[in-house]
C-alpha cells in the first residue's frame, strides 16, 4: 500500500488579496464595535460628562471674561478630540485581545502581506473613531455651535485624519504586548498628557513659557487646534475674546497655518503606521 503526498497549494500574494485582506480586517473591527453597545455609551460618557457638567461648572467662573461666549462652545472641539481618541486607541488595544486568544497568530500566518493587516486594523479603528465622534458633532446645537453644512464636513475630515493617526499610534504600543493590562496602563501614561497639554480644556493664550512649549511639542494640539479655528470661524465673536480663546499655535512668534497644522498630523500618522508595520514584521 503506497502513501500518496496531498499537495497543498498556497495562493501567491497579491494586491488583490491584500485589499481583500484591508477589507476584511476594516469589516470585523465595525462588527466588533457595533456589537458591544456597552463600549459605545462608555466611549461617549467621559467626553459628555467633561462638556455639559465640568463646562458649565468652568463657564459659571469665567462668564465675566469671556462675554457673549458659551465656555463649553470653546470645550466642543476639545471633547470630540477626546472621544475620537479614547475610541481610536481601544481600537487598537484589540491587538493585544487578538494575540491574547490566538486569533492574531491566524491572520500573521495568512497568505497576506502583515503591511495590510495593520493597514485595516488602522482604518477600521479611524472610523469607527469617527463614527462615534459624529454623535459628539450632533451635539454641536447644545453648545452654541450652528449646524453649518461646510463645519461639519470640514470637523468630520480632521476627526477622521486624527482618528487615523491616534490608532496609528496605539497600533504602535500594541504590536508587541502581550497583555492588556499593560498596554492600558501604557494607553493613558500617553493619552491623558497629550490629552490635557493640547489645549482641549483651557486655552493656549498666554500660556506661561514652560507650558507653551509642552503645547507646542504636543502632536495632539496640531489635531485640536484645526477643529476649534473651524468652529470659531462660524461664530461672532468680539476680537478680544477671539484672540483670547482661539490664539491658534504659535513657533516664536510665527501663526501657524491650519493646512500646515494638517500636514504635521497627516505625516506623523504616516509615520506612525510605518513603524506599526515594522513592529507587526517582527511580531511573532
Amino acid at each position: 500500500m503506497t502513501t500518496e503526498a496531498i499537495r497543498v497549494r498556497v495562493p501567491a500574494r497579491s494586491a488583490g488579496h491584500d485589499l481583500r485582506a484591508v477589507k476584511v480586517v476594516l469589516h470585523r473591527e465595525l462588527l466588533r464595535f457595533l456589537s458591544d453597545r456597552t463600549r459605545m455609551l462608555s466611549m461617549l460618557l467621559q467626553p459628555v460628562l467633561w462638556l455639559f457638567v465640568m463646562g458649565t461648572g468652568l463657564g459659571s467662573l469665567v462668564q465675566g471674561s469671556i462675554p457673549g461666549v458659551d465656555f463649553r462652545t470653546f470645550m466642543y472641539p476639545g471633547m470630540i478630540s477626546m472621544t475620537v481618541i479614547m475610541t481610536g486607541m481601544f481600537s487598537a488595544g484589540s491587538i493585544v485581545w487578538d494575540r491574547e486568544f490566538g486569533f492574531l497568530r491566524e491572520m500573521l500566518v495568512a497568505p497576506v502581506s502583515r503591511a495590510a493587516i495593520v493597514v485595516g486594523k488602522c482604518l477600521g479603528g479611524a472610523i469607527v473613531a469617527t463614527g462615534q465622534g459624529v454623535i459628539i458633532l450632533a451635539m454641536a446645537g447644545l453648545v452654541g455651535v450652528p449646524y453649518s453644512p461646510v463645519l461639519m464636513l470640514t470637523l468630520l475630515g480632521e476627526m477622521f485624519l486624527a482618528a487615523f493617526t491616534i490608532t496609528a499610534f496605539g497600533v504602535m504600543l500594541a504590536a508587541r504586548m502581550k497583555n492588556m493590562q499593560t498596554f492600558f496602563g501604557l494607553m493613558q501614561m500617553a493619552i491623558m498628557p497629550m490629552m490635557f497639554l493640547s489645549g482641549a480644556m483651557f486655552p493656549l493664550a498666554n500660556l506661561p513659557s514652560w507650558l507653551h512649549v509642552l503645547t507646542v511639542v504636543n502632536p495632539m494640539t496640531y489635531a485640536v487646534d484645526p477643529m476649534r479655528q473651524a468652529v470659531f470661524a462660524t461664530l461672532d465673536v468680539p476680537p478680544a475674546v477671539n484672540a483670547t480663546l482661539n490664539p491658534g499655535v504659535q513657533w516664536f512668534g510665527w501663526q501657524v497655518p491650519i493646512p500646515v497644522e494638517l500636514g504635521l498630523v497627516a505625516a506623523l500618522g504616516a509615520v506612525l503606521l510605518g513603524v506599526g508595520i515594522a513592529q507587526f514584521r517582527r511580531a511573532d
